[in-house]
C-alpha cells in the first residue's frame, strides 16, 4: 500500500481498515494539477478563506473550458455547492410537490436519496441490457405524469457516453410531454479521445445541465458546482452561499490552466480501462467498455457471489468496491471498481478480486 495515499484523510482512505485496498468511491489517487495546487497554497498563505465573492473570472474560465474541451457555448450559469444541490434546486423549481422524477438505474446512488429529500417521488425506468435508454419505459413514465428526468451522462457506473441520436430521440420525447431533463455531466471532461461527447444543451433548448470540476480534477472536498440553462436564472440567490471560496479558486485554476494535466490523466485512465478486461479473473467481466471516466462496472454474476459481490471481495480479498445494489435493482450481481489510480494499484485490486474467488 502506498504510504502517502494511506496518509490521506478522505473517506476513500479512512472508511476501511488499513489492510483493505480502497477502490470504491469516485475519487482519484493522482496528485493535484500544479496550477490548482499553486492557487490553493497562495490562498492559504493569504488567509483567503472567507466567503465567495465576485465570480466573473471563474465563470469566464468555465465558459472557456467548456468551449475548448466540449465545443459548448454555455448559457446562463449559477453556482451551487455541488451537483446534487443543483439537481435538488432545479427539481424544486420546475416541479410541483405531486410531480415525479424519472431515474434510469443503474445510476448514481445519491439520486435515490436526494430526490425524495425535496419531497418528490421517484419513478425508475431501468436501462436496457446494453445500457441504452428504454424509450418505451420512458414514454410510459411520461404518460403517467412524470415531469422531470435526471440523465446521468456520461453514465455512472458504466462510463457510457450516449450517442447524439439517442439524446435527440430523448429530447423529442421529453419535448412532446413537457418533461424537463436535468443532465448530470460531471464526468464529461473525462471523455476519452475518439469519443464524441454531446452535451444536452446541444440537442435541446429545454432542460438543465449540472456539472463541476470535482471529478475531472479530483476536487470533491472543495464544494462548487454549476447549473447551466434557463433554470439558473430562477434559482434563489442564497443557493450560491453554500459554495466554497476554495472551490472557486481551485476550479478557476483548473479551467484556465489545467488542460495539460487533464490530458495526461485521461491518457492514464484510458490505458487502465483498456487493460482491465484481460486482467479480470474468470467469473468477473467488464459489463460495458467505458468511454469516459475512471469507473468500471463489473458483472460478477458468473462468480456466484450473490446480489452484493462487493461484500465477498471485501471479506475474502480485502479490496473495497462499491456495491452494485446501491445503484438500483439492476445492480444486483454487479460491483463498481475505481481505476483512477496508478496501473500497479489496478493490478493489485484485480489480484485481490481473484483471491476472493
Amino acid at each position: 500500500m502506498d504510504s502517502r495515499l494511506a496518509a490521506r484523510r478522505s473517506d476513500k482512505w479512512t472508511r476501511y481498515p488499513p489492510d483493505v485496498l480502497p477502490a470504491w468511491v469516485a475519487e482519484m489517487d493522482f496528485d493535484l494539477a500544479p496550477p490548482i495546487e499553486e492557487a490553493l497554497i497562495r490562498a492559504v498563505r493569504l488567509g483567503d478563506l472567507g466567503y465567495v465573492g465576485a465570480t466573473d473570472s471563474l465563470l469566464e474560465a468555465f465558459a472557456g473550458f467548456m468551449e475548448r474541451r466540449l465545443g459548448w457555448t454555455v448559457g446562463p450559469v449559477a453556482i451551487v455547492g455541488d451537483v446534487t444541490v443543483g439537481i435538488q434546486e432545479v427539481v424544486r423549481h420546475v416541479t410541483d410537490p405531486a410531480d415525479e422524477v424519472v431515474l434510469t438505474p443503474p445510476c448514481y446512488p445519491p439520486y435515490f436519496a436526494e430526490i425524495p429529500h425535496v419531497e418528490r417521488g421517484v419513478v425508475e425506468v431501468p436501462l436496457r441490457e446494453d445500457f441504452s435508454l428504454d424509450f418505451d419505459g420512458l414514454d410510459e413514465a411520461f404518460t403517467a405524469g412524470a415531469r422531470v428526468m435526471v440523465l446521468c451522462h456520461p453514465y455512472n457506473p458504466t462510463g457510457r457516453v450516449a450517442p447524439r441520436e439517442e439524446l435527440e430521440r430523448l429530447a423529442a420525447l421529453a419535448d412532446a410531454w413537457g418533461v424537463h431533463v436535468i443532465s448530470d455531466e460531471i464526468h464529461a471532461p473525462l471523455s476519452f479521445p475518439g469519443t464524441e461527447f454531446v452535451t444536452w444543451a446541444k440537442v435541446s433548448e429545454n432542460g438543465t445541465v449540472v456539472t463541476s470540476a470535482s471529478k475531472a480534477f479530483n476536487l470533491p472536498a472543495l464544494k462548487l458546482g454549476f447549473v447551466v440553462g434557463e433554470a439558473a436564472n430562477e434559482l434563489p440567490d442564497e443557493v450560491a452561499d453554500h459554495a466554497g471560496l476554495l472551490g472557486v479558486i481551485a476550479s478557476e485554476a483548473a479551467f484556465r490552466e489545467g488542460d495539460a494535466w487533464l490530458d495526461e490523466t485521461i491518457a492514464m485512465i484510458a490505458a487502465n480501462q483498456a487493460a482491465l478486461p484481460s486482467l479480470l479473473p474468470q467469473g468477473v467481466s467488464l459489463a460495458y467498455p467505458p468511454q469516459a471516466g475512471y469507473l468500471a462496472w463489473l458483472d460478477c454474476r458468473a462468480a456466484g457471489l450473490g446480489d452484493d459481490p462487493a461484500q465477498a471481495f471485501l471479506e475474502r480479498g480485502r479490496v473495497a468496491l462499491f456495491p452494485g445494489p446501491r445503484f438500483g435493482a439492476p445492480g444486483a450481481g454487479f460491483a463498481r471498481l475505481n481505476v483512477g489510480t496508478r496501473p500497479e494499484l489496478v493490478e493489485e485490486a484485480v489480484r485481490r478480486l481473484a483471491k476472493a474467488l
